[in-house]
């Protein structure tokens, strides 16, 4: 292509040092413009690994509010996989930047931004109850710098202990895995002790935070004879959902876990919101604040749809018989 230009003379060398130069000129304020979008500091506590499909929802949101990353917007990603206590720090750096708003994925996350800042606009998506969280006033009027979408995930935590008992009716024990680094756990144990307590059983609780701690407690309910094992909510959980559902399956435990993606990548059975409908709801919020709407006056909005799914060839893989009246009710049966 040089060649070419070249070829016709002196005129065309001189057109070619023109182009090239009015380009250079260009480029610095091609560098100011892009320096200028605003930015989306994008804050988790798990990993990319088995986000991506939540996040891709995300962008969905975003997009359908006017906003593409890249062109008149900037996403920037901290993941802490698995290590909650940076999350803080990370906040604090996107305070200081600042950016123009935090989106805050998981309940530790959420915690971290609405400590960190009490004027940057912060949507959180959590499946914790927000107002018990402290996050926001109420629902409707979430008042201040934050609001978001939640689930509700911890409030439907009992179901799950009653579909593991309906698909393992003489199980006397039950097992409850949770992440100790969770800020719901508390409230997690508690609920799911007295669903227990309501269907006769006995619960057994293990805790992890990293993927040696889960091949751990799996061992340890099945020296204690457990006979299926409930996966609380987490996002440490949530971005190792194939990890989980193969340990399971190596221990021939079954498993009930929170979203559709565990069965997917070969769990049981799960039931919970969709949870990329709720990444979408937030990235439409992010985008109406860029607009310019406020947090406070932007109610919670609640990602109600509930699913339950049932991975068929996984039971038939542990010697599991789903019975028809779980099956009936699915809204999905993988096959």
């Amino acid at each position: 292509m040089l060649k070419g230009v070249f070829s016709g003379g002196t005129m065309r060398r001189r057109e070619f040092i023109t182009l090239i130069g009015g380009a250079a000129a260009a480029w610095p304020r091609a560098a100011k413009a892009q320096a200028t979008l605003p930015v989306i500091g994008f804050l988790n506590g798990a990993s990319p690994d088995g986000y991506m499909p939540m996040v891709a929802a995300f962008d969905q949101g975003l997009k359908e509010a006017g906003y593409v990353d890249g062109q008149n917007v900037t996403i920037e990603y901290r993941w802490a996989n698995g290590q909650y206590n940076q999350l803080s720090a990370w906040a604090a750096d996107f305070v200081r930047r600042p950016v123009s708003v935090i989106i805050a994925s998981g309940t530790a996350a959420s915690l971290a931004a609405k400590a960190a800042t009490s004027t940057i606009p912060v949507v959180f998506s959590t499946g914790g109850d927000p107002v018990q969280l402290g996050l926001i006033a109420s629902l409707n009027r979430p008042g201040g710098n934050v609001t978001g979408v939640t689930g509700l995930t911890g409030e439907v935590a009992p179901k799950r202990m009653e579909l593991a008992h309906e698909l393992v009716p003489k199980a006397a024990i039950i097992g409850l895995l949770v992440n100790p680094k969770n800020p719901n756990v508390e409230t997690l144990k508690r609920n799911s002790r007295a669903a227990a307590a309501t269907l006769g059983l006995q619960l057994d609780i293990a805790q992890a935070s990293t993927e040696a701690e889960v091949d751990e407690a799996f061992t340890t309910f099945s020296r204690r004879q457990v006979r299926a094992v409930v996966i609380g909510p987490d996002a440490f959980f949530n971005s190792h959902a194939e990890l989980l559902a193969t340990t399971a399956l190596r221990h021939s435990v079954p498993a009930i876990y929170e979203f559709r993606q565990f069965v997917a990548a070969g769990g049981l059975i799960s039931y919970g919101g969709n949870i990329a409908d709720a990444y979408r709801l937030a990235g439409a919020y992010a985008g109406r604040i860029l607009k310019g709407d406020k947090p406070a006056d932007l109610p919670v909005q609640q990602s109600t749809k509930v699913e339950l799914i049932v991975n068929l060839k996984t039971a038939k893989a542990l010697g599991v018989a789903v019975p028809l009246s779980l099956l009936v009710r699915a809204d999905e049966v993988i096959e």
